[in-house]
């Protein structure tokens, strides 16, 4: 699916030298997989109406042409992530000027012939190309028949177009057709096969993760997925004081049938509270979970709180993750 750019103006031609068809890739998000960016989606790799990542995952949905990476709340997409090149080339298209506002409860419709949002066109040569999209408003940093190194910033992630939270929609093309970067070649429909086009160091940090932990925390009281989302959960530290002692979690990538249990433990390792959730009825793109317990009388205890949260998939573990945190008076 090609994502609104059919309305962009300033139409730059440019011709280039011709680049090998194995080009190397750079991370297009000034990031770091799997603490402060997280791979949402895949390309689809079923041409059907299901949807399949190139691991045979569900990390995708019916004609997806690129990689989702998004930040994990909005407070981080405010601070600024820069969208940089992952290769050389020049600029064809842009657009800015289209505001960051979350697709949800507005409708398709309210983005219609701008999904992309704020984005970028970048010609590759020899028939490769690059489009960016959801960049935030204003942020854009080129211009048509612009050059462009690898890793040389052209936006920053937004919240612009066709999007319900922040990320950047990186899509590759080679002769128009898209591409995906981590299975090069791999026929339709199969499981792990391919090249990836990513640079040799960036291998083992977009090994597959068949689900991640986005957002994880304590918090004095209930928690809403807004406040995660915002990142006011985050904000809000607990003390011994305070009301409640509640653990968080956000997931991504889940899958139907997955198990998840979060328990909190207390300073003496014991366990406090503990949230089983029955088996997921179909996958999910996101799902928060929560742990926790009342203020005693006399307040909590000082010390170290720890939350393990755990997802049993096909009866073997899937995710796994502790955090843990210090309260204070």
């Amino acid at each position: 699916m090609r994502l609104g750019f059919t309305s962009l103006v300033g139409l730059t031609l440019v011709a280039l030298p011709a680049v090998a068809q194995d080009i190397s890739l750079r991370l297009p998000v000034a990031c770091e997989i799997g603490r402060t960016c997280f791979i949402q989606h895949y390309v689809d790799r079923d041409p059907s109406p299901a949807a399949s990542d190139y691991q045979c995952g569900t990390l995708t949905y019916d004609a997806h042409d690129g990689t989702d990476i998004r930040v994990p709340t909005m407070a981080a997409q405010r601070a600024g992530i820069d969208v940089i090149a992952a290769a050389d080339g020049k600029v064809l298209r842009v657009r800015d000027g289209v505001e960051d506002v979350s697709l949800s409860g507005r409708g398709r419709e309210s983005v219609a012939s701008t999904e992309c949002g704020n984005g970028a066109l970048i010609d590759q040569g020899n028939g490769w190309e690059a489009q960016y999209c959801h960049m935030a408003k204003g942020s854009l940093a080129v211009k048509p028949g612009d050059p462009v190194k690898a890793g040389d910033r052209i936006g920053k992630i937004g919240l612009s177009g066709m999007t319900e939270f922040p990320h950047l929609h990186f899509t590759l093309r080679k002769d128009g057709k898209p591409v995906d970067p981590f299975a090069y070649g791999a026929p339709e429909k199969s499981c792990g096969g391919g090249t990836s086009l990513w640079e040799a160091s960036l291998q083992r940090t977009l090994a597959y993760q068949g689900g991640s932990v986005l957002n994880k925390g304590f918090a004095p009281g209930p928690v809403t997925m807004d406040a995660i989302e915002s990142g006011a959960a985050e904000q809000d530290i607990p003390t011994t004081r305070s009301p409640a002692l509640v653990a968080f979690v956000r997931a991504i990538g889940l899958k139907g049938g997955d198990v998840q249990t979060l328990t909190l433990f207390d300073p003496d390792g014991k366990p406090m509270a503990q949230n089983k959730a029955p088996p997921l009825d179909r996958a999910k793109a996101q799902w928060m979970a929560f742990a926790g317990v009342k203020q005693p009388q006399g307040g909590f205890r000082p010390g170290l709180y720890r939350a393990v949260y755990r997802v049993e998939r096909d009866g073997k573990p899937a995710i796994e993750q502790a955090f843990g945190i210090s309260l204070r008076p």
